[in-house]
């Protein structure tokens, strides 16, 4: 990660070997280190350490606060090991000595946003408050469940496949999948029942929702022209639409066609710009645009996100999300759909974009709410948003506009 990788990327490729057990503990140490970054550095003082050994401080002091399971001893041990292999022996005795003064310390963790940059939580205090901020905050700091969506199987089935092989299963909100006991959120979902069979893909409720808020028709021709990772372009499928599943990325393409081959669905897969090589005129009925955005929603499941923005960055997004937007308008039939979502909590990327778009292109105006989506996820004006303290899903927001010449 320090190099440029995502923290799921990273996480996927380096505890792959692993078996459930180390995984989870893994998983709980790097994500954790990123969540209470700021708490950890401050107790630590940094300054004068060797670099090589900073994530190491900062993991074995993890454990020292916030892992009760780990004895102390086994915490320092362990880290002194790895510092003596990253940079010798003076680092190794280092490392003891600033562990070991730590273990019999009292920490006080901090409030007020410690976890989050201040530009953000200014931000977000300005717009939803400071209690409402403190429960976003709250909410992006904790662990999130593991949510599966049906795939080749029904999700009755999987449930009962779960349920027999002793994993306590419990409905998401909104009736959006289904979450394993917390004991098992971060097994390895290769580890799972129906993982090999490609019952079941790893999708949070939100983007579930957005599909179902989307509403296409049975047999519409759909162009999801951001597709990868794939989590959308299969629930679309599911549902009844013959989905072309597009992304600029090349090096996203391989996690999009592994995702279309678990599920087993007739999705075909392309590399295609949607701005600078789009794919023809008027040709779609129904284009879905998720954009790259500051993913504001998703801090809980990706708490590296905080710490990759900077201020500028929402505008940047926001000029990005405008180009794509007016370029899947031109793929999309006389009366077909343009559907735009993101995961971002940002109004600048949802609504304004939105707005805008509609000033600009009076060709477009909102399609009819659809009938079966809860009234509590819709705006004024008939767009998704999830909050996430207040729906208990990630955030997203999304869309429907319909073109009437």
């Amino acid at each position: 990660m320090r190099a440029g990788a995502r923290f799921g990327e990273a996480r996927d490729r380096c505890f792959a070997g692993l078996d459930s057990r180390d995984r989870r503990l893994a998983y709980e140490l790097s994500a954790g280190v990123l969540r209470r970054q700021v708490d950890l550095d401050r107790a630590i003082d940094l300054s004068r350490a060797d670099r090589r050994l900073h994530d190491l401080l900062r993991l074995g002091a993890y454990q020292l606060r916030f892992l009760s399971r780990v004895p102390a001893h086994a915490a320092v041990s362990t880290t002194v090991d790895l510092a003596r292999d990253a940079a010798g022996e003076a680092a190794a005795g280092y490392v003891n000595q600033a562990l070991r003064k730590l273990a019999g310390v009292r920490w006080q963790v901090s409030g007020g946003g410690a976890s989050h940059p201040k530009w953000l939580v200014q931000r977000w205090n300005a717009r939803y408050g400071e209690a409402g901020t403190a429960r976003l905050i709250a909410w992006n700091d904790r662990t999130p469940a593991l949510t599966l969506q049906p795939a080749r199987w029904d999700l009755d089935t999987v449930a009962r496949g779960l349920r027999e092989a002793g994993v306590v299963v419990t409905e998401a909100p909104f009736h959006a999948g289904l979450c394993p006991t917390p004991d098992t959120r971060h097994l390895t979902p290769r580890s799972l029942p129906g993982y090999d069979e490609g019952a079941w893909i790893v999708q949070d409720p939100a983007h579930a929702l957005v599909c179902r808020f989307a509403a296409i028709p049975r047999g519409s021709l759909v162009y999801d022209a951001c597709a990868a990772p794939g989590g959308k372009a299969v629930t679309l499928e599911r549902l009844g639409a013959r989905v072309l599943a597009g992304d600029a990325r090349r090096d996203r393409l391989p996690r999009l066609v592994e995702t279309v081959r678990r599920a087993g669905v007739a999705i075909r897969v392309v590399a295609a710009d949607l701005v600078a090589a789009p794919l023809a005129w008027s040709w779609a009925d129904v284009v879905l645009v998720d954009a790259p955005c500051s993913a504001t929603g998703t801090m809980a499941r990706h708490p590296d996100a905080r710490w990759r923005l900077r201020p500028g960055i929402i505008a940047r997004a926001a000029a990005r999300q405008r180009e794509l937007l007016a370029a899947a308008a031109r793929n999309v039939r006389r009366g077909g759909m343009l559907v735009y979502a993101t995961c971002s909590l940002e109004p600048e990327e949802n609504e304004a974009i939105i707005d805008e778009f509609l000033t600009r292109h009076t060709e477009f105006g909102r399609a009819p709410v659809p009938p079966d989506v809860p009234v509590e996820l819709l705006t004024a004006d008939g767009d998704f948003v999830t909050l996430p303290p207040q729906h208990g899903v990630g955030g997203a927001y999304a869309a429907r506009l319909v073109r009437s010449r």
